[in-house]
Order: C-alpha cells, then sequence, then structure tokens
C-alpha cells in the first residue's frame, strides 16, 4: 500500500482569484512505514505574494523568483503521486489549487483525482474529535507529536508532521523489525536464553466462533476510523 502525505504553501488563498502554488512538499510510505522518497519544490508564482500569507510561510517573491514554474515540474509530480492514496489535511483546499494549476496548462493532465486517490485528514479528526481544535498543531499537540521547528508553515516540515500525526490518529506505526527488537532488549539487559530442551509449545488455534468475533472486531475499527482499518485490509489481502 503507497500512500503519500502531501501539503502545498500558496500566494493566497483562492485560485480563483488567480492565487498559486509556490512549494509542495511530499513524504513517501509503503504499508505505513515511511520511506526515503520525498518530493520538495519551490515554484515561482509568477504573482504577488500576500502579506498575510507571507507572514505564514516567509517565502518572499525574491527567493522564488529563480525556482522552476509549475509546469516545468508537472510531470515529475504526477509520476510521483501516480496510483497512490493522497493523505492531506484540509484537503479541499490543496486539491483545489492543485486542480487549478493543472487546468492551467492544458486539459491533458485531467484533475489530480485522475491519477491517485485522496484522504482528508480534517475531516478524518473532525469525525473523531468533534467540537475540538483539529488544525496540525492542535493534532500535533493531542499526539504527542514534537512541533517544535514549525515556526513557520513549510510544506516539506507539516508533510512530515502530518505523517506522524496520521499514523497516531489511525493506530500507530506498525511495530518494530525482529532485529530493532533483539537490539532493544540486549541493550536493556533484558534479553533472554531460550532452553534449548525446553518441550514444543502448544499450538492452540482459534475455534470458528472466536474468529467470526475477530472479524466483527476489525469490522468496527474500520467503521470508526473511516475505512482505515490496516488488519482488515491485510486479511482481506491474504
Amino acid at each position: 500500500m503507497r500512500q503519500i502525505i502531501l501539503d502545498t504553501e500558496t500566494t493566497g488563498l483562492d485560485p480563483a482569484k488567480g492565487h498559486r502554488i509556490i512549494e509542495i512538499g511530499a513524504v513517501e510510505l509503503i504499508n505505513r512505514r515511511r520511506t526515503d522518497n520525498t518530493f520538495h519544490r519551490y515554484l515561482n508564482p509568477q504573482r504577488q505574494i500576500e502579506d498575510a500569507a507571507f507572514d505564514v510561510h516567509g517565502l518572499s517573491q525574491e527567493f522564488l523568483s529563480d525556482k522552476p514554474l509549475f509546469r516545468d515540474i508537472t510531470q515529475d509530480f504526477i509520476d510521483f503521486i501516480r496510483g497512490s492514496e493522497l493523505i492531506i489535511h484540509n484537503a479541499p483546499f490543496d486539491v483545489g489549487f492543485i486542480n487549478a494549476e493543472l487546468a492551467s496548462i492544458g486539459k491533458q493532465w485531467g484533475k489530480l483525482e485522475d491519477h491517485c486517490s485522496v484522504i482528508d485528514t480534517l475531516k478524518l479528526a473532525r469525525d473523531r474529535h468533534p467540537g475540538q481544535k483539529n488544525n496540525l498543531d492542535a493534532l500535533c499537540s493531542r499526539y504527542a507529536v514534537d512541533n517544535s521547528r514549525r515556526d513557520l508553515h513549510g510544506a516539506l516540515l507539516d508533510a512530515q508532521l502530518l505523517l506522524d500525526v496520521y499514523l497516531a490518529m489511525t493506530g500507530g506505526q506498525a511495530s518494530l523489525s525482529l532485529e530493532q527488537e533483539i537490539t532493544a532488549a540486549n541493550e536493556n539487559g533484558v534479553m533472554r536464553q531460550l532452553d534449548q530442551n525446553r518441550p514444543p509449545l502448544r499450538v492452540i488455534k482459534a475455534t470458528e466462533q472466536e474468529l467470526k468475533a475477530h472479524w466483527q472486531r476489525l469490522e468496527d475499527i474500520d467503521q470508526q476510523s473511516a475505512g482505515q482499518c490496516i488488519w482488515k485490509r491485510m486479511q482481506e489481502d491474504s
């Protein structure tokens, strides 16, 4: 399962008024594990940046003046996200801007949704925490994600923070590998050697009733997590 956590920064709030994307940041998850594969570009918007937007991200027209245009990085961007499940906080905002950029350079690119599916973590958070603040900073605090480096918004940094929030909000990251567990146990001085002469372990298989109860529990978790129960998907694929 390939997922891309994505964020953008823009010149303003409304692409219908000609505002543009000036930064795209994205990080890759494979089977809920972070990889080293990222996509990060600054873009020349060829227009003025609103003061309110500059106060949020700190990206100036002078800094962006020698950066590529969106059309120059479109193929690389589409290649990176194609076939993935995009995870975006307040997805309608970013998707609206990306679709406006795609439309401006030609119908052949279609819409973002033609290349991948999209999950909105803001909607997911509101479903789980109704009546509470659900912006990225609030979620970082709620799920103990360190956002101390976030003095200003940045697309790549915010995507990395959202990745940690998303994993925590949807059940946590996959467990450590066996090698990591052995290393941690050795470092803590609690590693024990098994008795090689011990009798074979007794294998107790689940009953049909227990298997049905287990599956029902997975369906309950899947419903409560808006279809994000990884264990249910793994069993369906097995």
